[in-house]
């Protein structure tokens, strides 16, 4: 009986998405208010009757070990196949060293694949959000007897300076590669979703050859490999920067997205703690918004995601805002077009995002906060009365200490002080700080 196991490479630091993959891998960061990244791949294997899923991880994995446990939300805890999560170890004989690549990565485990009754392997990223079938894609990697398969789609020519660009013949088989071209040729992009026979898996992973993108593609192309693409038309979003990320969340809000979380066939699983339902009080206005179990809205909430556990108090308004879990929004203060990490505390009649959005970009961070986006690290206070203007980044665990002044101008930064970064259980603050930052 042919079999697939699936590879989820959810290593991936994300450097791009600024503070919010700085205590976390890629993949955990959290999207749509309850869910992480990494739960859009996982429901795809679960979805596709794929139960045979290993996740290597590599970098902060502990927030995403966290999350997917034994793997029981995506129905993956059993005693054959299920979810297994490897990371790097060091072998007798090797110097220590982080993969070097996806293709370095998958090559570091081997042996698993050795051991694995499957003939086909999927090889999936773990940081992009997409809801897909990969049965017809495995269906048509066997039916072309495909050393390897890409999945492609088409995408803005803005966007493949970035990705793996490449042309195929009329039979599907890849004739051209380029990988993140300066002047891409075509706008045919591969999504870093890959099907190999076993056979292919064992001949192409080299220690020269570290990345599939860049090396092990090309190098089957030139070699005469059977490498072929198949088109692919559904959603798909690499969330890879502050900006992208924040308008894959905004465009869950339109009155029909393109992604829809609602879709009985197709559900998006993840872990979910219980939570008491939300609350919406007698003073609460709401608009076209995502609002998650555990909230709590007294104030006003227009186009914004709220994970479960936000607080909204009175005269607050989140607008055009990323709010993620039991983040506290206290009376009358504003949070405009912002992105806030968990468990931050805006106090009274403080001001995230301020002025126009076309102002100057993050001094320490121009290409990554260039948008007019406010970014707020996790756990983080925005003390009472504090105006943050646009393109500013407030550091995990800031404390009010740490503000030298009540007016953060745009483009500016809030650094965390030696005291403020010191490890702390589970709160941002002690009583008298979140008392001072109200």
């Amino acid at each position: 009986m042919k079999r697939t196991m699936a590879l989820i490479l959810a290593g991936g630091e994300g450097e791009r998405l600024s503070i919010l993959s700085q205590i976390r891998a890629k993949p955990a960061v959290p999207f749509g208010g309850k869910y992480r990244i990494i739960d859009f791949t996982l429901s795809n294997c679960v979805n596709s009757d794929i139960d045979d899923v290993l996740v290597l991880t590599q970098y902060n994995p502990r927030s995403l070990n966290d999350h997917i446990g034994l793997g029981r939300p995506w129905d993956l805890d059993r005693n054959t196949g299920g979810v297994k999560l490897l990371q790097p170890y060091i072998a007798r004989g090797r110097v220590a060293e982080w993969y070097r690549g996806t293709a370095d990565a998958v090559l570091r485990n081997l042996n698993v694949i050795e051991h694995s009754t499957a003939d086909t392997f999927l090889i999936l990223a773990g940081d992009h959000i997409y809801k897909m079938d990969y049965q017809p894609f495995v269906q048509a990697h066997r039916r072309h007897r495909a050393d390897v398969t890409l999945a492609v789609r088409r995408v803005p020519l803005a966007d493949a300076t970035r990705m793996g660009i490449l042309a195929l013949d009329d039979g599907d088989r890849v004739t051209e590669w380029q990988e993140k071209p300066r002047q891409p040729k075509s706008d045919l992009a591969s999504m870093g979703v890959y099907v190999f026979s076993k056979r292919a898996l064992r001949r192409w992973l080299r220690d020269d050859l570290i990345d599939f993108g860049a090396h092990v593609v090309p190098a089957m192309l030139e070699s005469g490999a059977r490498v072929f693409g198949y088109r692919f038309a559904g959603y798909w979003q690499d969330v890879g920067t502050i900006q992208s990320y924040w308008e894959a969340n905004m465009a869950l809000l339109v009155d029909r997205p393109e992604l829809d979380l609602y879709d009985k066939e197709w559900l998006i699983h993840t872990r979910s703690e219980e939570r008491a339902p939300a609350k919406v009080g007698s003073t609460a206005q709401i608009h076209r918004s995502l609002i998650s179990h555990g909230c709590l809205i007294e104030g006003t909430v227009v186009n914004s995601v709220l994970s479960p556990g936000v607080r909204v108090d009175v005269g607050a308004v989140v607008r055009d805002s990323i709010v993620m879990f039991d983040s506290v929004i206290r009376a009358g203060a504003v949070v405009d077009r912002a992105i806030l990490d968990k468990e931050v505390v805006v106090g009274q009649g403080a001001v995230v995002g301020e002025g126009p959005y076309d102002g100057p970009p993050n001094r320490q961070e121009p290409a990554r906060l260039n948008s007019g986006i406010t970014v707020v690290g996790k756990q983080a206070i925005v003390p009472r009365g504090v105006r943050l203007g646009r393109n500013v980044k407030v550091d995990s665990g800031v404390r009010s200490t740490d503000y030298r002044t009540r007016v953060i101008r745009s483009g500016e930064s809030v650094e965390a002080g030696p005291v403020s970064r010191r490890a702390r259980p589970e709160h941002p603050a002690t009583l008298g700080e979140a008392i001072s930052a109200s």
